[in-house]
């Protein structure tokens, strides 16, 4: 195949993608890609800047960026948020926004569970009803959204996490199950144990990181930029006949 060829498959060209979480991590990484691609980025997080490392990223690879500053547990900001994308033409949604409390299920409060389900399940349900509306009336679309391992496992003391990735694979199955004829595509990944300030916890603990780490067939954690290849693949037509789909990025884990 070409080198044209492939940038039919995988070039995104006049899209505009929404990636939320967009600050660090994998949301930054995943920006930066969809950019390579040719995306232009609306980026979304708390503590979001326009001419921060997402927004620098993003324009270096020669796309277009926009910061949106949003609380993802803010129901009402959330609300806001959702009329204010659907004014926009919205290619590519990637539901990336998460958060993490951990403690034991006997100590784990009402407050920490409204919190994480708001963030990982609710936002994204929210923004997902919003833009496939528009995805569905233009007969084209892409939402990714991000599970974890935990989407298949119970985890230890983040049970909270834990339901709300859970959930997450279980509503891209229910939208892809409804829209897949539509146009819109909508598919997960599932990072494995990523080099993130939500594991920074785990690879900080002596006894649990070299246990995790000795676990995954290819020896090491997953860097961001690992997972935002996946989820190129997945905004891209390479994927057009890819529908509630969850791809693993995991090192080998689950093979495991």
């Amino acid at each position: 195949m070409s080198v044209d060829g492939l940038g039919e498959l995988f070039g995104l060209h006049g899209r505009l993608a929404v990636v939320t979480g967009a600050r660090r991590g994998i949301g930054q990484a995943v920006c930066r890609a969809l950019a390579l691609a040719g995306a232009d980025v609306v980026g979304v997080s708390r503590h979001l800047e326009d001419d921060g490392e997402t927004a620098a990223a993003v324009r270096a690879a020669g796309a277009g960026f926009e910061a949106i500053r949003c609380d993802l547990a803010d129901r009402e900001a959330v609300a806001a948020l959702a009329r204010d994308l659907v004014a926009r033409p919205v290619d590519i949604l990637v539901n990336n926004g998460g958060t993490i409390r951990r403690a034991p299920v006997v100590e784990h409060t009402d407050e920490d569970w409204d919190h994480v389900l708001d963030v990982n399940l609710r936002a994204a349900f929210v923004l997902s009803r919003a833009l496939g509306n528009t995805m569905l009336d233009r007969g084209h679309g892409r939402i990714v959204n991000v599970a974890s391992m935990l989407s298949f496992q119970g985890g230890i003391q983040v049970p909270s996490y834990t339901a709300s990735k859970s959930a997450v694979l279980g509503l891209t199955r229910a939208l892809a199950n409804e829209w897949a004829g539509r146009g819109v595509n909508v598919n997960a990944v599932a990072p494995g144990y990523v080099a993130t300030e939500n594991t920074a916890p785990l690879r900080a603990d002596p006894e649990r990181e070299p246990a995790i780490r000795a676990r995954i067939p290819a020896g090491r954690w997953g860097q961001p930029e690992d997972v935002a290849g996946a989820v190129l693949f997945l905004a891209s037509r390479a994927a057009d006949y890819v529908h509630g789909a969850v791809l693993a990025v995991d090192g080998g884990w689950l093979a495991r």
